[in-house]
């Protein structure tokens, strides 16, 4: 190599060195500046390791404790979600002649298992009639009417 290109080579050389020695330099700082959030105590001796180790036993128990409250909890809400008014399912219809529109209905409403009721009402212009229906497991024991079936299968819930 010619003498000529070795003086600028080692300038850069030497200018590459100081920067990563002051990059160096601030990340050692930075790391003594930000304390750890817990430092580990002076471990010296067996009491202080047996005192910290027991401190640390007690936290993890009660997170322990805590997780399964937790998952407790989660399957009680999961349950009580199951059980919840899920599926709806609506048939208006007119059964009579004399009437004006539909205002006799078939009403569902059962939860994630198909089980709930259903609510009929017959309205005719002299009295309206409400029957109610057990519906478990999406059937019911009771004989269902076409427009209960209807409402039925609208819920999602096979008849």
């Amino acid at each position: 190599m010619p003498a000529s290109f070795a003086a600028p080579l080692a300038l850069g050389a030497l200018a590459i060195a100081l920067v990563a020695l002051v990059l160096a330099l601030v990340a050692l700082r930075r790391g003594r500046v930000v304390p750890p959030e817990r430092p580990l105590p002076g471990l010296t001796d067996l009491d202080s390791l047996e005192a910290y180790l027991s401190q640390q036993e007690a936290r993890v128990e009660g997170l322990v404790r805590t997780a399964t409250n937790q998952e407790q909890r989660m399957r009680d809400t999961e349950d009580r979600g199951r059980r919840a008014l899920q599926q709806v399912g609506l048939v208006r219809y007119n059964p009579f002649d004399d009437t004006g529109s539909n205002q006799s209905f078939a009403l569902v409403l059962v939860d994630a298992d198909g089980n709930g009721v259903v609510i009929s009402s017959l309205h005719s212009r002299q009295q309206t009639r409400v029957y109610l229906k057990d519906i478990v497991g999406g059937q019911s024991e009771a004989q269902l009417s076409g427009e209960e079936t209807e409402a039925l299968r609208r819920a999602a819930i096979p008849p």
